[in-house]
């Protein structure tokens, strides 16, 4: 049920008389949008990349099926996420509008976009759809929601005032949604948005589908060493510079020194794989290291894992530590975001500063001691389903997109 189409098509199909307040489609319309009586809802990433955000959303469109329409923007042209899509979702892809112009140019063809389509809602997502939130304004009657999951490594630490601004601006009178609460703070307090339109909404997952006692296949590591063998320290991320996996590739350099057994697995696919791969050659950790690449299901992964590992520089909610804690591993993390407060009491001492030699120390210390990683890994799991549901989050959005109560039955 899934079609792409660029925007110049898009024009094509919608040209014709719409009557006030009411969608007046044209026929060929239906063939290259998706077809039903549910809501249209555009939705405009950054990328469509797999990623956490995207991941969230393939999940929430697959939960509900044909309760709403959905079109999707990827601004950077990547829907790797679409492939997540189920067969059964009304779905399309559409490419952002082009041309000159500048930036006023840009907004301009956003705003005549809109107002063709006439989406229900609109969602945006993070800073790098900030236009096509300041173009909604232009747009009388259209629902915004505008979702904030995090920043890339030049806001890590230090947000820029010019984007301060430019959201204070660009989110005024829009429902911001923020999945961690050092976001929801910053909304509040720096960006000075109203605090009742802000909400917050935990990321939550499928626990059945992340347990502990699955299967591993199809994931397959590669023969190894014997004499390298020990505990695997494995990470789900994708190969960006925010993600900071030189961190966890100089501390396994480290436990090598210390002449600890153990295998680390990368996970994920992205722009600093070749960097990476040549780093751990570098560092005399290429034989114990193994980059996996993408993964049709990570869940099987996790489950080949002893301990999972998060060196990131900065994350707000991750949904990979939630999966680690489902499949009930230890998280050694660096203390970014909300990690902290995700995790159970027993992980905390291995929430560590962003330092290469404190982040090899909790390491040295599970991979020396599988009982209290075993200890530490079920009191994840019970935290997990206590505090992490995927169908509360489900039906959180789907009252906001519905703009109705979430449905708790």
């Amino acid at each position: 049920m899934s079609t792409q189409l660029d925007s110049t098509q898009l024009d094509r199909t919608l040209d014709g008389p719409q009557a006030s307040g009411v969608r007046a489609v044209p026929e060929p319309f239906n063939r290259v949008l998706p077809e039903g009586e549910g809501r249209l809802v555009m939705h405009v990433f950054p990328s469509f990349a797999v990623g956490g955000a995207q991941v969230r959303f393939a999940a929430l469109a697959n939960r509900f099926r044909s309760r709403w329409r959905h079109v999707v923007v990827s601004l950077d042209g990547n829907a790797g996420c679409a492939a997540r899509i189920g067969p059964k979702v009304p779905f399309a892809l559409l490419d952002p509008p082009r041309g000159g112009g500048g930036p006023l140019g840009n907004l301009w063809r956003i705003q005549a976009l809109l107002r063709r389509l006439r989406p229900d809602v609109l969602v945006t997502g993070n800073w790098g759809s900030i236009d096509w939130a300041i173009a909604a304004h232009a747009v009388p009657g259209l629902r915004h929601l505008h979702i904030e999951d995090g920043f890339g490594p030049e806001e890590a630490h230090t947000q820029f005032r010019r984007r301060v601004l430019a959201r204070r601006v660009a989110l005024r009178g829009s429902t911001v949604v923020l999945p961690s609460l050092t976001l929801l703070r910053l909304a509040r307090d720096v960006w000075r948005l109203d605090p009742a339109r802000l909400r917050y909404v935990p990321n939550g997952l499928d626990l059945n589908r992340f347990r502990p006692d699955g299967p591993t296949a199809p994931f397959n590591l590669p023969p190894i060493n014997p004499a390298l063998d020990g505990p695997i320290i494995g990470t789900v991320a994708a190969l960006r510079p925010e993600k900071a996996l030189d961190r966890l590739l100089r501390a396994g350099a480290l436990l090598a020194r210390r002449r600890l057994g153990f295998r680390l697995v990368l996970v994920g696919d992205g722009p600093d794989r070749a960097r990476l791969e040549a780093l751990a050659a570098e560092l005399g950790i290429a034989a114990q290291t193994t980059f996996a690449g993408h993964q049709p299901d990570p869940a099987a992964a996790y489950r080949a894992f002893d301990i999972f590992a998060l060196s990131s520089a900065t994350e707000q909610m991750p949904f990979s530590v939630l999966e680690a804690m489902a499949t009930g591993l230890p998280v050694v993390a660096t203390d970014v975001g909300d990690v902290a407060a995700m995790l159970a009491p027993e992980n905390l001492p291995f929430v560590t500063p962003l330092e290469d030699a404190a982040y090899a120390d909790a390491l040295a210390r599970l991979v020396e001691d599988a009982g209290r990683g075993r200890v530490v890994g079920a009191a994840n799991r019970t935290r997990a389903v206590l505090d992490f549901s995927e169908e509360t989050m489900f039906q959180t959005y789907a009252a906001l997109i519905e703009g109705t109560r979430p449905d708790t039955a």
